[in-house]
């Protein structure tokens, strides 16, 4: 093949590859099978290695540099990226309206574009001749940090814009976000918590490593463009950055009064709660862009625009004590338990406290009245302590020097405090509730409660142990009986035909979270050769570091791991890698788009879309045309009428399930399916 062959092909598979992945990660509706885009993408990979004069910048394989940065310059923003005036309640909204009118005529319609405030990490693209060239922190609004490798990682951003004869400088500015499953899944992860995914985001964002940036599948919305012809209207700006390749918030609206802007932030305050990101505010423009380069800047912030925040719920509560759990890796974790307080929409009354040094920070004490919140909306967090209600007498806190579930010595590590008995029962729960999760074993059926009845009966003292439960065991166990019984074995049983990475994810390794040990698995196709490799060996595979290779590397060289990995062979698993590990499973679902609204009778949210996803569906945030089914509970929104108009199937919770051919089974709505 001639060079110019090469090229021809090398740009041919650019663009396929290219609109395979804005059609995944900006449309949410994928063209391609991830194992014919994989098989592409190494295609360029190969010709680009060995043809390396014709890699260019917008090339997918240019998503992830090589290296770790050694550190990010700071950088002047082109055009300055400015932070938003806060209004906190409607009356605030008003007099900046009526600010504003003070300078300028409103016009008559379309006067004001509402959007959803992103909670994230303000970011600024530089696009020149159509290639990203440069992403840049928000900084102090003058200046911000070079982040470019890092927001190369992110699917969403497009590294060419879809633009024939772009201009030839592009600024575009959004929020970098993580979403909310994919905080959960990254915390699940991590021994050292974050807060919430905004904490979670700006943390990835200035990791040194891009590939590390890689795995933590963050997201973008734009929201600004700035071009030399820019178009008249804030809501074209937003339609041309569609157009161009960005992903932008769909949930925007273009109205012609104060009044309809209420009614948009009244409508968000309660649909928020089912979407898949943070949000904590509306953003309200000016539509007109002409109007917005008449009222300029204050020195901080636009004129022309405004966030209208939701009110932070802080509660003050009294705390009853303060305990300690131990997770599956032995850490032990400081709570607060307090006095029952409704919290943004739920009953709190436990707070982490993450370890002695926060204890200390807070200098929190049984009795003290504190003042909690919903860090994210998410965990229970203690704000501050009232040290003028304190009790007198009051006694500071110490972390034990023995664990609570076993009496083992407790060793300290700096901030973290961990109990290394690997026999401990509070390890042992957790690491078969890991085992059982979703992402793990998958084991339907097998939750918190149960796994607590089979631990406390001394039924299980390891993993393989589930693999000999008798019927009758479990029948006798509370709230079974030989149905749910038999349903649990069946599941156990089918659980052994899951694939080397997800036995290996089940495991319990440190630092090893299901994406990393479907690329270790690919390297190392069974737990022999697994146990084999060295730490340069690990390392040399992208995307794993030193932490994890030395993780890895002493979980087998620990005898008690070796016997259990033999255990599970023995009980019919087979632990080798499979050429293609994508489940593929005909179903009723196969193929169908599926919208969640309401609240259901007994599955949660997030136990609905696991159930879908598992039947082989795809759940989206947004009702559309190509939408086949709306799941609706209790108190449906606006999207059912919407479901009606367009004439999408509707389906109770029953119905659900008789498609699929299932009966349903559950504990609470916080057990694992």
């Amino acid at each position: 093949m001639k060079k110019k062959a090469f090229e021809q092909r090398i740009e041919q598979l650019k663009e396929q590859l290219s609109k395979a992945s804005y059609a995944y990660y900006v449309l949410d509706e994928p063209i391609m099978e991830d194992e014919i885009y994989d098989h592409l993408y190494r295609e360029l990979q190969d010709l680009e290695q060995n043809h390396p004069e014709l890699i260019r910048p917008d090339s997918p394989t240019q998503r992830v540099g090589e290296y770790p940065a050694k550190g990010f310059q700071s950088v002047k923003h082109f055009v300055p990226l400015y932070s938003l005036e806060n209004a906190f309640n409607l009356e605030e909204l008003r007099q900046w309206e009526s600010r504003w009118q003070k300078l300028v005529k409103p016009p008559e319609k379309n006067i004001y574009v509402c959007e959803l405030k992103i909670d994230g990490s303000a970011i600024a693209l530089t696009y020149i001749d159509g290639i990203l060239t440069r992403g840049v922190t928000r900084g102090d609004g003058i200046s911000g940090e070079d982040i470019t490798q890092n927001i190369k990682t992110i699917q969403s951003i497009p590294l060419k814009l879809n633009w024939i004869n772009p201009p030839h400088r592009v600024e575009v500015r959004g929020e970098a976000f993580l979403p909310l499953d994919e905080f959960a899944k990254l915390n699940q992860e991590r021994e050292q918590k974050f807060a919430n995914p905004r904490n979670a985001a700006a943390g990835s964002l200035r990791q040194l490593d891009p590939r590390i940036v890689r795995q933590r599948r963050l997201s973008f919305f734009a929201y600004t463009l700035h071009i030399t012809e820019s178009p008249q209207s804030q809501w074209e700006c937003l339609d041309l950055l569609e157009e161009i390749g960005f992903l932008v918030n769909p949930h925007r609206a273009l109205v012609s009064s104060l009044e309809q802007v209420e009614l948009y932030y009244q409508a968000w305050e309660t649909e928020r709660k089912n979407l898949s990101y943070l949000t904590d505010g509306v953003v309200v423009k000016l539509n007109n862009l002409d109007l917005q380069e008449k009222l300029g800047f204050t020195r901080k912030a636009p004129r022309w625009a405004i966030a209208l925040k939701y009110p932070a719920q802080e509660m003050p509560t009294v705390v009853k004590a303060i305990a300690v759990n131990v997770g599956r890796t032995g850490i032990v974790t400081p709570v607060a338990l307090m006095e029952p307080v409704q919290l943004a929409g739920s009953i709190v009354q436990r707070a982490i406290l993450h370890n002695q040094d926060r204890i200390k920070e807070l200098d929190i004490r049984v009795g003290d009245t504190v003042i909690i919140r919903k860090a994210g909306e998410i965990i229970p967090e203690v704000v501050r302590v009232i040290h003028e209600l304190r009790p007198a007498n009051s006694i500071s806190y110490q972390m034990p020097d023995c664990c609570p579930e076993c009496a083992a010595p407790l060793s300290a590590n700096e901030t973290v405090i961990r109990c290394l008995n690997n026999s401990c029962p509070a390890i042992l729960k957790g690491n078969l509730i890991h085992w059982a999760s979703r992402d793990a074993l998958n084991i339907f059926g097998l939750g918190e409660k149960i796994v607590e009845a089979l631990i406390k009966a001394k039924l299980v003292q390891s993993i393989a142990d589930l693999y000999q439960l008798q019927l009758n065991q479990i029948a006798a166990l509370d709230r079974m009986g030989e149905k749910s019984a038999k349903k649990l074995i069946n599941a156990l049983e089918a659980s052994k035909m899951q694939p080397w990475h997800r036995v290996l994810y089940g495991l319990g390794i440190r630092h090893v979270g299901s994406g990393n040990a479907k690329i270790i698995s690919q390297q190392f196709a069974s737990p022999e050769l697994l146990s084999q490799a060295t730490i340069e060996q690990l390392k040399a595979i992208p995307g794993i570091g030193n932490e994890v290779a030395q993780a890895i590397t002493h979980w087998f060289s620990i005898a008690a791991h070796l016997e259990l990995l033999e255990r599970l062979k023995s009980l019919g698993f087979s632990l080798k890698a499979q050429k293609i590990e994508i489940e593929q499973t005909v179903t009723p679902f196969a193929a169908k788009s599926f919208v969640i609204t309401g609240t259901l009778p007994n599955l949660s949210r997030e136990q609905a879309k696991s159930f879908i996803e598992k039947y082989g569906g795809k759940v989206t945030e947004t009702i559309s045309s190509k939408t086949n089914y709306l799941l609706v509970g209790e108190k449906a929104g606006s999207k059912l009428e919407k479901a009606r108009n367009l004439g999408v199937t509707i389906l109770s919770e029953a119905e659900l399930m008789e498609m699929a051919g299932s009966e349903l089974v559950v504990e609470s709505k916080e057990t694992a399916l």
